[in-house]
């Protein structure tokens, strides 16, 4: 048994929790970029994101004593990571969030965990793909479904490229958490710091170019959504991201997407008084069944049934 898979069984719960955890500060990502690009234009908001985020990370890494690797091979695979990761789907979807809702972004983006799945099943073949896990993907998304109800989706038909953006941005992820697994063994600080520099080595340049960010006047709130996501839905989020994705695995990691809607509803209910109907719980039950049998590996339930 290996060191990873022997550190991970004993704290299956805390690797749950920052599963939740995770969901909770990219789903609050999407309202930060809706905020955000009410003033400041799609390329010059991910690229002051990702600059700001992996500057963060930087003085962790110093703080810490730590190193980033100086390979040309680390390197090579930091700015793959960052184009699946950050740059690209980053991008899209902050460019598609001009014109469709946040929280239509956050369902078109919940089927992450679907792309991880069948590439995984199609292409790379690196982790066992069981009918529990196909059933976890398929409770999932009828969870998804039945929380949002048939008449959020009535926006499909609109702005369809959009949309499209989105889920092309979903591919990405999805491609994202499978070459992830290459840094396995590093501190998951190390890559998430990485991508996000060669993140910022493509977005800046190209904001200099496109938008010429010294014209800009951005609001105040979006100045403070810009800070939100880049500390909170970034640099705090991909240091939990590359966390598990050696604990639970690419395909248990995306099903974080699932989540993301729930956490929405209880957040509403919470903070709006917003009444979910009965189906809406429904499927919240269905969400969480769906993640655990993608998250928790089968080694651990007989130890959750004792």
């Amino acid at each position: 048994m290996t060191d990873a898979t022997s550190a991970a069984k004993p704290h299956l719960p805390v690797e749950l929790a920052l599963l939740v955890a995770l969901a909770t500060v990219w789903g609050a990502s999407y309202t930060f970029i809706k905020v955000g690009v009410a003033s400041i234009p799609p390329v010059t908001l991910i690229a002051a994101r990702t600059l700001i985020a992996g500057l963060i990370l930087l003085a962790v890494i110093r703080w810490r004593g730590l190193v980033l690797p100086r390979d040309a091979r680390t390197w090579r695979r930091f700015m793959v990571q960052a184009c699946l990761n950050s740059a690209i789907p980053f991008t899209l979807i902050a460019w598609a969030e001009r014109s469709i809702d946040a929280g239509l972004a956050v369902i078109l983006n919940s089927t992450s965990p679907i792309f991880t799945f069948l590439i995984t099943a199609a292409v790379t073949r690196h982790e066992s793909l069981t009918g529990r896990k196909l059933i976890g993907i398929a409770a999932g998304l009828t969870g998804t479904c039945l929380i949002v109800g048939v008449e959020a989706l009535g926006g499909l038909g609109r702005d369809l490229i959009a949309q499209l953006a989105v889920i092309a941005a979903t591919v990405c992820y999805a491609g994202a958490a499978i070459f992830g697994r290459r840094f396995k063994g590093l501190d998951p600080i190390m890559p998430a710091a990485g991508s996000l520099i060669c993140g910022a080595v493509i977005l800046v340049p190209a904001s200099l170019l496109i938008d010429r960010p010294w014209t800009l006047a951005p609001s105040a709130a979006s100045l403070q959504a810009l800070l939100g996501l880049s500390v909170i839905s970034t640099a705090l989020a991909f240091t939990i991201y590359f966390r598990l994705l050696e604990t639970l695995g690419s395909v248990g990691t995306t099903a974080q997407a699932y989540l993301r809607v729930p956490i929405g509803v209880v957040i509403g209910v919470v903070f709006l008084g917003e009444q979910p109907t009965s189906t809406a719980w429904i499927g919240l039950i269905c969400v969480i069944v769906g993640v655990a049998a993608m998250s928790i590996p089968p080694r651990h339930r007989a130890d959750i049934a004792r």
